[in-house]
């Protein structure tokens, strides 16, 4: 018995596409917010000589300035 396979559509072919994308990406590293500001609402960060500062809103939004 023979058997045709049938085109995938465009959404079939772009679900492989992000599936496959997610099981090859590496994992990456998670910490909570709670865990990196301790109790404050700001917090610096050094990288490469430059000073990043991390701050917790009113709203309970992070924004990262330079």
């Amino acid at each position: 018995m023979l058997t045709q396979s049938l085109p995938l559509n465009e959404d079939a072919l772009r679900h492989r596409r992000v599936v496959s994308l997610k099981v090859a990406a590496p994992s990456v590293r998670r910490t909570s917010s709670q865990n990196l500001l301790e109790g404050s609402r700001e917090l610096v960060i050094e990288h490469e000589g430059n000073e990043y500062h991390l701050r917790l809103t009113r709203n309970d939004k992070l924004i990262l300035t330079k």
